[in-house]
């Protein structure tokens, strides 16, 4: 009793001497005169647990010129501090029971209420503040946080302040800031410095991290200070426009040190992004630095451990924290050839800067020696590009020095301009054959070296430039490489909306046609221009449309040298062309298996009438025989190019029909049917050509749809009625019916243009990706020419997922050439979130296996499983 006498009538007698009650005005000049007076804590006795709110306000200054007539205690409060918020009935004035004490005084700022409901959630009760800062002379509230800090808030079971700075917590002690939680024993928070000591069971929640541990000493805003023993768990989630993987790491460190906010250094730390309890794989080292906000780790004297096994040893480690970019050595390749023996590549990465990078690519041969690799690419918010450079010198097998170039640029100039440039090229025609190491690389044939500008403007734009080639063929081949273009200029132009109703279109360009080889005099070179303006009138009603156009066809060549002394120089072509195009579309609703679906039927005749004109004289630049499918049987010309403008009195007509969901608009199926009708024979060819005498053309048919629950078919069919035989037929197929299983087959066939040519296709193609057992999943591809009767490519692999690792087995075999092959060897082990260490076949996967998914892949990825 006389414990709890003392605790109320002692804090009343000193606020009487430092400057009155509460709820009375002290006189200004005898305040001042007063020393602060200082009392011990101990007098105070212990002090309920309750939650305190430390907020960072900035006193008011006291007038001092004026005195006023007291006021009510339940009107006013100390001069210079916030009104705080009471409850609705208020204390009497004087001083009573519901009025606090000078050296209890609440905070600025604070809500009694909520301070009754934190302690009444403590379970202790009590309703008596705090005291945290003496009142200074003046009767303001000292403020508690240093200007500028976050507002903290204190709780536990046991709460005293020990001088002016520091209050200690003992007992569920917490500490909460934005962003920040800490949980501990025992928690000494010093104010000015807004640091804290905590002591048993520590845990320090920042957004997504924790970090827990015997003790820590922190300065919470500034971030810096230590953490005993501790165990960590830091997340990183991308942020809109990143293109980096959500990961998740865990580790223990002898002694973590804060160097600002989401930068760790680490004492004998480890850091794995498996399971604490008992992770596959970590990495560990003697010093160790995680850097959030650059998304990088370094290490001192590191090794990764794999199953218990240590499979590398590092003095210096360097590593990205979320799979973004990072310079140091990509995973090595390895593989085998026919011509080349074993082949290794060990590839060095550059991370210039976040818009540049370059890799350096070191790759032994060894029946042929060593190949350097370089590549550098670069991107600006108006430019982009890439360089590249290979050289092998003194190639044994070749026996001579071979080498690749290849510099890419695109640039937008502004005001509707832009530019590119490509130039490319090989030091010989088997260079590819010989040293290249994936299919698309050993069939490439040509490259550019062209470069242009390009102006663009709404509804009309052209572009001027150049255009040459280099051939990768045999000198004794007999099929003729492409012709430079010496320069090449276009223009265009497009008014959908002309005069009363009608379409307007145009297009023009000029081309300078120049042999590549300037040995070869017999083909001819020169000049050619065209013009080709066109005017059509959509007609437009529900359910149907008719559009005739009218269009006109000039060119002009002049011929700088031609194939045959006394041949024309000069050649003219001016080319009427009519077509009339229509279309109906029909629908109707059905019940399919349960679904409410719609059903169209889209009937489609397309006339096209040329008239015939000599042109046998002219030369051939850039002219072929267009591929014969659905698109070409709508086109008025059955050429490609502008050599060639066929004679056409013709029409084609085609019935599509396809199947809608009522409720997404996704087509489920579709299926056409096509033919193409003759009304004469045809007069103008291509050299060597047979001109057509029948009056129908091939059918056409195609379909492609969903015919069974996650079972996708894609097929084409050419058919010669006349002759009563397939031309072509193709036939694809897909059951995918889950991430990760996908089961591809194909049929190609052609028959050959003429009897004995040689240049039909008969290939048989099945590949996919299936779980084999537990976490175990085959890989695989087979691709028969049944035409040539050999190889074309063979796949086979396996991947494990390990959870937090995945490991990968890849062999790979594929022709180059009719006699010889390839095969390419992958082992890689990917510690997620980590590295990949080994040859990364994933390329090689996404080509080979439609469909194929990649198991470290987030499974919501939008583009996951999809080719």
């Amino acid at each position: 009793m006389a414990d709890s006498l003392r605790g109320q009538l002692v804090p009343l007698v000193l606020c009487c001497v430092s400057g009155g009650l509460a709820g009375m005005q002290p006189h200004v000049a005898a305040a001042e005169s007063l020393p602060p007076l200082q009392v011990d804590p101990g007098l105070l006795g212990p002090m309920p647990a309750r939650t305190v709110r430390v907020v960072p306000v900035e006193p008011a200054p006291v007038p001092m010129a004026q005195s006023r007539p007291p006021q009510p205690a339940s009107s006013t409060e100390p001069a210079g501090t916030l009104p705080a918020r009471r409850p609705a009935a208020s204390a009497p004035a004087g001083g009573g029971a519901g009025a606090p004490a000078a050296s209890q005084a609440v905070l600025p700022g604070s809500n009694r209420r909520e301070d009754e409901r934190s302690l009444g959630a403590t379970g202790t009760g009590g309703s008596t503040p705090l005291p945290l800062a003496p009142l200074a002379p003046t009767g303001r509230i000292t403020p508690l946080p240093k200007e500028g800090s976050r507002p903290s808030f204190l709780s536990g079971d046991n709460i005293r302040s020990v001088g002016d700075n520091q209050v200690t917590v003992e007992g569920a002690a917490e500490l909460r800031q934005t962003g920040k939680t800490l949980k501990a024993d025992r928690i000494s928070y010093f104010q000015d410095q807004d640091e804290v000591d905590a002591e048993g069971h520590v845990r320090l929640t920042t957004d997504s991290n924790l970090i827990s541990g015997p003790r820590m000493r922190r300065k919470m805003d500034a971030a810096t200070g230590f953490f005993e023993q501790p165990d960590y768990v830091f997340r990183t989630d991308p942020q809109p426009g990143q293109a980096i993987a959500a990961t998740t790491g865990y580790g223990h460190a002898e002694r973590l040190e804060f160097d600002g906010e989401d930068r760790y250094r680490l004492k004998k730390g480890s850091y794995s992004t498996c399971s604490p309890s008992n992770p596959d794989w970590y990495t560990q080292a003697d010093d160790l630095f995680l850097d959030y906000t650059r998304l990088v780790g370094e290490g001192r004297n590191g090794k990764v451990v794999f199953k218990g096994v240590p499979i590398l040893y590092a003095p210096m480690l360097d590593f990205s924290l979320s799979n973004a970019r990072k310079s140091g050595f990509l995973t090595p390749t390895l593989g085998t050839s026919s011509t080349s023996g074993l082949d290794a590549t060990l590839p060095y990465y550059w991370n210039i800067a976040p818009n540049m990078d370059a890799t350096l690519s070191p790759r032994v041969l060894a029946r042929r020696g060593v190949l350097l690799g370089t590549e550098f690419r670069y991107l600006e918010p108006t430019y982009n590009g890439m360089a590249r450079y290979d050289y092998l010198p003194q190639d044994r097998v070749y026996g001579a020095d071979r080498s690749f170039y290849s510099f890419q640029h695109n640039q937008v100039l502004g005001r509707g301009f832009s530019t590119n440039l490509n130039v490319s090229g090989a030091s010989d025609y088997r260079y590819f054959t010989d040293l290249g190491t994936a299919i698309t690389t050993t069939a490439q044939t040509t490259f550019l070296r062209g470069g242009s500008l390009s102006y663009a403007a709404p509804g009309w734009g052209g572009s001027v430039g150049i255009q040459r080639y280099q051939t990768l063929q045999d000198p004794a081949a007999l099929v003729a490489p492409p012709y430079d273009r010496l320069p090449s200029a276009s223009l265009y132009a497009n008014r959908p909306s002309f005069i009363a109703g009608t379409a307007f279109a145009f297009s023009g360009n000029f081309d300078d046609f120049v042999v590549s080889d300037p040995t070869n005099f017999s083909r001819p070179e020169g000049s050619r221009t065209v013009l080709y303006p066109q005017l059509s009138l959509p007609l437009v009603y529900s359910g149907i449309s008719v559009t005739p156009k009218i269009a006109y066809h000039v060119t002009r060549y002049s011929m700088s040298r031609v194939q045959t002394p006394g041949d024309a120089t000069s050649f003219s072509r001016n080319l009427p062309i009519f077509s009339l195009d229509s279309n109906l579309v029909l629908e109707r609703d059905i019940l399919w298996g349960g679904r409410n679906l719609l059903q169209t039927l889209e009937p489609r005749l397309y006339y096209v009438y040329v008239p015939y004109r000599d042109q046998s004289k002219f030369p051939v630049f850039d002219s072929g025989l267009a591929d014969f499918n659905f698109a070409q049987i709508f086109a008025e010309n059955i050429y490609s190019g502008s050599d060639r403008i066929a004679d056409a009195n013709q029409l084609t007509a085609a019935l599509t029909s396809r199947i809608i969901d009522s409720q997404t608009g996704a087509q489920t199926m579709q299926a056409a049917i096509g033919q193409r009708y003759y009304f004469r024979n045809q007069g103008v060819t291509l050299p060597g050509e047979t001109p057509r005498t029948s009056s129908k053309a091939d059918i056409l048919a195609a379909f492609t749809g969903t015919i069974l629950p996650r079972t996708y078919v894609d097929s084409g069919w050419q058919y010669n009625a006349q002759e009563r035989q397939t031309q072509r037929f193709t036939l694809g197929g897909r059951y995918q019916p889950e991430a990760l299983k996908v089961a591809n087959i194909g049929y190609r066939f052609k028959r050959d243009s003429v009897p004995g040519a040689n240049d039909g296709l008969r290939d048989f193609d099945v590949s996919g990706q299936w779980p084999l057992y537990g976490r175990w999943y085959g890989l695989g591809r087979y691709n028969y020419s049944l035409h040539d009767r050999n190889l074309v490519e063979a796949l086979a692999g396996v991947e494990y997922d390990g959870g937090c690792w995945v490991a990968r087995a890849v062999a790979q075999r594929f022709a180059t050439t009719t006699l010889t092959t390839t095969t390419a060897l992958f082992f890689q082990l990917e510690l997620n979130g980590f590295s990949r260490l080994g040859s990364d076949p994933g390329e090689v996967l996404r080509r080979s296996i439609g469909g194929y998914g990649r198991i470290s892949d987030p499974r919501g990825a939008p583009l996951f499983g999809v080719e």
